[in-house]
């Protein structure tokens, strides 16, 4: 099978399973599955089945099968009796089970696992639930409605051979008699037209066949050859998919089992008086002759005395359609950003070229201005084409907080705020393994047990909100619980005995204490449970947020609950920069980290009892670090009343940063450091390089890594 094909399969059914299981989170927690719901989660395990199917995954074609069924029974019967918990427990692990095998896939592996214990599980549960509203448990409803319809006794089907993927070349279509006279059946000419830029239309035409190929007394399709001729897709998109097929479904069940075809555009069905009136076919050379010739699709005439029906008015295909998605591979994406970033690279080097000191250039200067406007305007575009919104990542938490209620005995909710602002892909992706960790922590250690939360008067159901806002250049992420808070004691406690108090307890702010639970190894729990207890998971949210150049903050109150707060920049790519001189050397520190940058006067500077280098800020002392110190750098400026003094604000921290004199702010593209800097240069408190527009290499500092090295 060709990879394009697997490439669309999973990212098809990876979004059908996102959408099915917050559908199914939803209706849980309203107590029941409405229509709408009913009708989706039956038309995405439909549709999964038929694409499974169609790429030979049976063991996850089958198992779609067996949840569609539950929900065919509940569309169709309407029951009164139905158990949301428990259906979506199904539907859960079945998502679970194709996630599994999808990843395999999409690792390069072959889907392996099977379903076997979770279709008996679902068919049984199936039956049991038809006995519950009094219907018979083994009556197979499809088979007992079409008997219905053409008036036969339902039979018991044989055992079914193994599935055949075979497609019949389209000819003219001779029925047997017998066949065409057979009660109930209907001759349908039926042409599907898929939505503009869905790509893919030869693999999407299979499998509108793979899903019709088992209801039809006989089926025939144009172009003849969907998946062997190159020309087929360009046939399907200026003409549609035609077939030509006999079934003893009515008008209406053949249309509502077309729309469900997915990136379906619009649909022309007809039922026709006889077979007679198909018995000429164009050629293909003739299709493709008339779709060169032709703007819009052909619409076959209704035939005299014919039963037609036109489901969707055709419209004529132009480029003023209104505007298209089209799906990206994210390599392509990155390639685009990697070439942007060495235009801003090659932008600086040509306007800052030293060999144009001192000269007058009037018009150079002008077009190295319009230079520098299409740069901008070429990087916000790329940019935002990056920008992803948080809405599915947040969505995510909703299934930790479901499994982590029930495995516990707790009821929480989880309320989401500002889930539509939009983050780098990169970061988004990074983000999602932070939160799962800090929202398992408020529903272990923050959310009391519902017996406790009534004693202590609070609602037996406690909340967790999860939000997000854009802030300057950041993203504020926070998670907040109306749990019993941090204990303050127990975490002092703990970190006494890891041996983590670097400063007297009496110092300890209360953030500082808090701060002791992302230590690596570090867990309040007595006892190991399948959730905490081993001291690893906090520790993992910090030097991942630290990794995307973010820090995180815990806050909280006794009783109230906590709030961990989460900053991130909106991008990694390119940032903007101050550039500052020591000695012979140049570093660059990310802008949105400078409050503020002074000389200092003199004696503003002075030491404390241990030695540190301090300084009054508004009211505030911070430390002191001199870049020349750390970094063994010669012929600095080590006055500083001759210096540079750059206050940072790093987290709940402020500290200044001595340097030699400012080179000014410019764009930046964030490079790793190659090795042969690193074995020459001391790389702590580094977190990449840049060029600048001279050629140099300028260092970019990590404020919080510079931090560290203050107080360690």
């Amino acid at each position: 099978m060709a990879e394009p094909m697997v490439e669309v399969f999973i990212f098809e059914t990876k979004q059908f399973l996102e959408q099915l299981e917050q559908i199914a989170l939803g209706s849980e927690e309203q107590g029941g599955f409405s229509v709408e719901d009913v009708n989706e989660i039956f038309r995405a395990m439909h549709t999964i089945k038929g694409s499974a199917a169609m790429m030979m995954f049976d063991q996850v074609s089958t198992l779609a099968h067996s949840v569609e069924d539950i929900f065919f029974y509940i569309r169709e019967l309407k029951p009164g009796k139905v158990d949301a918990t428990a259906i979506t427990d199904i539907v859960l692990n079945a998502v679970d089970f194709m996630r599994i095998e999808l990843d395999k896939l999409e690792a390069g592996g072959t889907p392996d696992m099977s379903s076997e214990e979770l279709r008996e599980y679902t068919k049984n549960f199936l039956r049991e639930m038809k006995l519950a509203n009094g219907h018979d448990p083994d009556i197979d409803l499809r088979k007992a409605k079409n008997a219905k319809k053409t008036g036969e006794q339902p039979a018991a089907a044989p055992e079914s051979p193994k599935q055949q993927y075979y497609i019949g070349a389209a000819r003219p279509a001779v029925i047997a008699p017998a066949e065409s006279s057979e009660i109930g059946a209907h001759v349908y000419e039926a042409t599907v037209f898929f939505q503009p830029g869905c790509e893919m239309e030869e693999v999407r035409a299979f499998g509108v066949v793979n899903n019709l190929k088992d209801k039809v007394i006989e089926l025939h399709h144009l172009p003849e050859k969907i998946l062997e001729d190159e020309s087929a897709t360009d046939t399907i998109r200026n003409l549609g998919f035609r077939l030509f097929f006999t079934t003893k479904m009515t008008l209406a069940e053949v249309q509502k089992e077309l729309d469900q075809t997915i990136f379906l555009e619009r649909l022309e069905l007809k039922e026709l008086s006889s077979t007679a009136e198909c018995e000429y076919w164009p050629s293909p050379e003739t299709i493709a002759i008339t779709a060169l010739e032709n703007s819009e699709p052909i619409k076959p005439a209704l035939p005299s005395g014919g039963m037609g029906q036109v489901i969707q008015k055709p419209q004529p295909r132009t480029s003023t359609d209104g505007a298209q998605m089209i799906t990206v591979r994210v390599d392509k994406l990155d390639k685009l950003m990697d070439l942007v970033g060495e235009m801003v690279i090659a932008e600086a080097m040509v306007t800052q070229n030293p060999d144009l000191a001192g000269l007058e250039l009037d018009n150079f200067a002008k077009a190295a201005r319009q230079l520098h406007k299409i740069n901008g305007e070429l990087q916000d575009s790329v940019m935002s084409l990056r920008m992803v919104p948080l809405e599915g990542t947040f969505k995510k938490m909703n299934r930790i907080v479901r499994d982590m209620t029930k495995k516990l005995g707790k009821k929480a909710r989880l309320v989401l705020e500002g889930e539509s602002t939009e983050v780098d892909k990169n970061i988004n992706e990074h983000i999602s393994d932070p939160l799962m960790h800090i929202v398992r922590n408020s529903v272990d250690h923050g959310i009391e047990m519902p017996e406790v939360r009534a004693q202590a008067g609070k609602d037996e159901t406690g909340t967790i909100v999860l939000s997000a806002e854009n802030v300057g250049g950041e993203v504020v992420l926070k998670i907040k619980d109306d749990g019993g808070g941090l204990n303050k004691e127990k975490i002092l406690d703990r970190a006494r005995k890891n041996g983590i108090i670097t400063k007297p307890e009496a110092e300890l702010t209360d953030q500082e204490i808090y701060s002791f639970i992302f230590a690596p190894g570090f867990s309040t729990k007595e006892k190991v449970t399948e959730f905490s207890g081993r001291g690893v998971g906090m520790d993992v949210v910090v030097s991942n947020i630290k990794s995307l150049g973010g820090n995180v903050l815990v806050d909280s109150e006794p009783g109230l609950g906590s709030t961990t707060t989460i900053k991130i920049p909106l991008t990694l790519a390119i940032i903007e920069g101050m550039s500052v001189a020591v000695g012979e050397s140049t570093f660059t520190v990310p802008i949105n980290y400078i409050s503020r940058s002074f000389r200092p006067e003199e004696g503003e500077i002075f030491r404390d009892p241990d030695g540190s280098e301090m300084i009054m800020v508004q009211g505030d002392c911070c430390p002191v670090v001199r870049l020349y110190d750390i970094y063994s750098i010669p012929d600095a400026i080590q006055e500083p009343t001759e210096g540079i003094l750059m206050l940072l604000e790093a987290g709940d921290t402020r500290f200044g940063v001595m340097a030699d004199r400012l080179l000014g702010v410019q764009e930046i593209v964030v490079k790793p450091v190659p090795k042969y800097i690193s074995k020459q240069v001391k790389t702590t408190g580094i977190s990449g390089c840049t060029l600048l527009g001279d050629g140099s290499i300028s260092l970019i500092l990590d404020p919080q890594q510079v931090h560290n090295i203050i107080f360690d």
